[in-house]
């Protein structure tokens, strides 16, 4: 499970599925002893959490890995580490980590791998679980209008999700500062203003700033209370959204910048029930990545 992308509309139907089902109180337990780690090289509250929950609702040895401990502070490289972990006994590794295409270095090593998010390429468990929401809401994707806005320049989330939104058959806009967005962002979809964006979706998308990501000469120079009134969703904006729409969030939440305080649990807002879908959609991709190396559950 690396990219989203790679999958066909069928598997990605047939996860949605196992995540649902999962969400319905499905218990399922591996046959045998298997040990997984989860390695993380950026900071993660509700990715890591989601996956140790999913991990062991699964009955899965997780085995824990400190970064801040391990030989990568010697000079070890990411293949080094992982093979390290295969060869004492792993059988599944998740990792996060700044660099894009990081997997592309594991050649050779015949273990399960699952991209908790490279850099600003691609975060497939988390396009996993905002699917699962929307299809909670809506029943469907064909046909559906996907409003993405903040930065999407930097955002793996904003990137991946535009690319399978677009597969399953929904028409995504962006919006946000126009200095993040290229043609190559915005391929196959349509920039709009964020007030005329905000009229026209069924979903709506917030995206944090990514500031650990920014080159000096990109950095937004807005305040954050500038910026929420030029580019935020503010309660006037919340009000002119269809009856029907949906407020979706990746999370951390910046309150009062992206998002107006009152408007993050508010009736349409969907970003608490993103997270709790996380642990299912999860599941349903560890234990289908784990199926595919032969090992069975019950």
């Amino acid at each position: 499970m690396l990219r989203t992308a790679d999958l066909s509309v069928e598997k990605i139907h047939k996860l949605l599925e196992e995540a649902t089902q999962f969400s319905k109180g499905k218990v399922v337990k591996s046959k045998s002893e298997i040990y997984v780690a989860n390695l993380f090289f950026e900071d993660s509250t509700r990715t890591k959490t989601s996956f140790d929950v999913a991990e062991r609702k699964l009955g899965l040895n997780v085995v824990p890995f400190d970064i801040s401990a391990s030989s990568v502070n010697k000079g070890e490289s990411l293949h080094d580490t992982v093979k390290t972990l295969h060869s004492l006994g792993i059988d599944l590794c998740v990792i996060r980590h700044k660099k894009e295409k990081f997997y592309d270095e594991f050649h050779g090593i015949d273990m399960a791998i699952i991209n908790g998010g490279d850099g600003t390429g691609n975060h497939p468990s988390q396009n996993m679980l905002d699917l699962m929401t929307i299809q909670q809401e809506f029943g469907r994707f064909e046909g559906l209008k996907v409003g993405i806005v903040g930065d999407v320049k930097h955002s793996r989330v904003a990137n991946s999700n535009a690319e399978v939104l677009r597969k399953l058959g929904a028409k995504v806009y962006f919006s946000g500062p126009e200095q993040w967005f290229d043609e190559g962002t915005i391929i196959n979809g349509t920039y709009l203003s964020i007030d005329d964006l905000i009229k026209e979706v069924d979903v709506l998308m917030l995206l944090r700033i990514q500031h650990e990501r920014h080159e000096n000469n990109e950095k937004l120079k807005l305040t954050p209370e500038k910026y929420h009134r030029k580019f935020g969703l503010t309660k006037e904006r919340e009000k002119a959204m269809k009856k029907e729409a949906i407020i979706m969030h990746p999370a951390p939440i910046n309150r009062g910048v992206e998002i107006d305080d009152d408007l993050v649990e508010c009736k349409r807002s969907r970003i608490f029930k993103q997270m709790e879908n996380g642990v299912f959609a999860r599941m349903a991709i560890l234990k289908t990545a784990l199926e595919a190396k032969g090992f069975e559950f019950s």
